[in-house]
């Protein structure tokens, strides 16, 4: 090996070495699990531990109860991710109109739901959702409208949790697409003021273009971070009502640390990897494919 690739390894070992402990190890841990039928007696003597092969990923997909999580977590995800990447877009482009005052505070104000801790701002979000005494039933009240058991009703309480985290996470998207709005030349919007282009000609045709690796970026890691739904639901509803807000993850967690089944539970996790990877892959495919498109 050269000294200057041997010097190279050197620099990037500590890096590497770290990954290898915290995301690695683990990851291969967790792997070898959903190949057993390791549960609360394994834990205790692994002597007990046995070899399952495919039973549990086999009892997974046989398990109702983890294909309506399946279906929650999409709808989490279909409603979630547009709606964020939405208002993420919207804010960015209102924080650098020309006409925006204030830009520093509006910027920190709107970014600092992502800092604060979820399960603090889930238990107020809870009490906002009240039936009686919530906030926004109170503003529905003073409209003359029912009051609405957000996180009682079965129909309700998804959209809800929606609402909830995308009030929570646009933020961190919205600075990511204020970074990328900077970078697009003032020259392009002032020759197609000078063609006679509107501002929804101008979106369309040179925002829209010129942030498309934002986009998918973006995109890419939103949906990411919404099919590992946990918190909200077993903070809001414990999943509830009637399973209506139970997630994957959430699946993951009751197999896992409520019953023991951690082989199991292990198997629902790398389900859902595959799931992502999937979903990822053509998400890429599809951005490529616009991308070559628009070239064209």
């Amino acid at each position: 090996m050269k000294p200057r690739s041997l010097a190279g390894w050197m620099f990037v070992a500590p890096a590497l070495a770290v990954i290898g402990l915290f995301f690695l190890l683990p990851v291969a841990a967790g792997l070898a699990l959903s190949f057993t039928d390791f549960d609360l007696y394994a834990l205790a003597d692994l002597r007990n531990l046995r070899f399952a092969g495919l039973r549990n990923y086999a009892q997974v997909l046989s398990l109702p109860l983890f294909w309506k999580a399946l279906l929650n977590t999409l709808e989490f995800v279909v409603l979630g991710v547009p709606l964020s990447i939405a208002l993420s877009l919207g804010c960015a482009v209102l924080l650098q109109s020309p006409l925006a005052r204030f830009k520093p505070f509006f910027r920190t104000a709107l970014f600092a739901p992502v800092v604060t801790t979820l399960v603090a701002v889930a238990v107020i979000w809870r009490y906002l959702f009240h039936v009686r005494y919530g906030l926004i039933n109170s503003g529905l009240g003073h409209l003359g409208m029912a009051p609405v058991d957000w996180l009682g009703d079965p129909h309700w309480s998804m959209p809800a949790i929606v609402v909830f985290a995308v009030w929570k996470n646009f933020g961190a998207n919205m600075i990511i697409f204020v970074a990328a709005l900077q970078a697009i030349p003032d020259e392009l919007y002032e020759a197609a003021r000078i063609d006679g282009a509107r501002r929804w000609a101008q979106f369309r045709h040179i925002t829209l273009p010129m942030l498309g690796p934002t986009l998918l970026m973006v995109s890419v890691l939103t949906m990411a971070g919404y099919f590992q739904l946990f918190a909200e639901p077993y903070v809001m509803t414990q999943g509830g009502p009637l399973q209506s807000t139970v997630s994957v993850l959430y699946l993951m967690y009751e197999e896992g640390f409520r019953w023991w089944n951690l082989g199991q539970a292990s198997a629902v996790a790398f389900v859902l990897f595959v799931l992502m990877v999937v979903v990822t892959q053509a998400m890429n495919r599809l951005g490529r494919g616009t991308e070559e498109a628009a070239s064209a």
